[in-house]
């Protein structure tokens, strides 16, 4: 099971961060990826972060301004948000899967955390 915290309400250029926890395993032998969707949108991919070498990959959209990371030693996943944007508005979830690589659809996770609101105002 994972747990998602750490949304919340913030200005635009302010900055955030979420956190996903494993619980019953170690998130460490687990590809972690973010995805968010926004209201009437697709879940899309934000950023992942692989287990076998650690190695990130983020959306174009949020390049430059989220990190993933993994905490020390592995059971938690953090996903820093910097200059936020009212397009980044969503429900952040956190999702895990035993993949060599981070893959960018929905569905080739089986494990999900249960979401948390950002909200971005302008």
């Amino acid at each position: 099971q994972l747990q998602a915290s750490g949304g919340g309400l913030v200005q635009a250029g302010g900055s955030l961060r979420l956190s996903c926890a494993g619980s019953g395993d170690t998130l460490s032998r687990y590809t972690v990826s973010w995805f968010r969707q926004a209201p009437g949108q697709e879940r899309e991919l934000v950023a992942g972060i692989k287990w076998s070498d650690g190695g990130p990959s983020y959306a174009d959209s949020v390049k430059g301004r989220f990190t993933i990371s993994r905490g020390d030693p592995g059971d938690t996943v953090y996903l820093e948000m910097s200059r936020l944007r009212p397009e980044d508005t969503a429900i952040y979830y956190c999702a895990a899967n035993r993949a060599y690589w981070i893959g960018l659809l929905a569905s080739q996770y089986p494990y999900w955390g249960q979401g948390t609101q950002v909200t971005v105002s302008s």
